[in-house]
């Protein structure tokens, strides 16, 4: 992954100005599921959860019980269909995000943000490890009032943990999902198709415990 020290978040003015096409062409088929990347689920849920690299997060849920579809891509910035290049200047506002579609018959979002935060350092600040940059924040953009209220509850919870572990404030942010852009192809399921290539851990090893 290419490492930019961008640490402050631009504002809408100064942003990169993007483009009106998406970064990735239609139809583009999963890695694991083999489904289009773009398929409807009738009853199903999104999770959109941003904990640093996304190659290594979307890993961490594509053969979940209850996971439908993964995929890659970029929220939380003012750019319209930014690429990864551009991301990485921090002139974006764009996070590297995990979309996550799921069946709520067979998992929820507790479990998901549950798995989120105990594979991830959610103490540190625009930052996970060595990679550094706004772009690795610690975000859950929730689509609805449940998801905002399950994820500050779980959040909450943690941090008690954390302070018992001796770690510091938990920094990850809770705000309302905004537009999704899906990032390159060579993105998605990257380490499906790179078994071998960059994915550090960096959690903390705390338990966040039963949703």
């Amino acid at each position: 992954m290419l490492r930019f020290e961008k640490t402050t978040m631009v504002d809408a003015e100064n942003a990169l100005t993007g483009r009106s096409k998406p970064v990735l062409t239609m139809p583009f088929f999963h890695r694991v599921t083999g489904d289009r990347l773009d398929r409807e689920f009738p009853g199903s849920q999104t999770a959109y959860l941003a904990a640093g690299c996304f190659w290594g997060v979307e890993k961490l849920y594509w053969s979940r019980p209850g996971v439908l579809s993964t995929a890659v891509g970029y929220m939380g910035g003012f750019t319209p269909n930014p690429t990864y290049e551009e991301v990485c200047t921090g002139q974006t506002g764009h996070a590297e995000t995990v979309r996550v579609v799921f069946d709520p018959a067979v998992t929820s979002f507790a479990e998901l943000v549950r798995i989120f935060l105990e594979n991830h350092d959610p103490t540190q600040l625009n930052r996970q490890g060595a990679d550094v940059g706004t772009q690795y924040r610690s975000s859950i953009f929730y689509t609805g009032p449940e998801q905002e209220a399950t994820a500050a509850a779980l959040c909450e919870d943690y941090q008690a943990a954390l302070t018992r572990a001796g770690y510091g404030r938990l920094v990850t942010d809770i705000v309302p999902a905004g537009d999704w852009y899906y990032a390159e192809d060579y993105h998605q399921q990257y380490l499906e198709a790179n078994p071998y290539g960059y994915c550090p851990v960096h959690a903390t090893g705390v338990k966040c415990g039963t949703p």
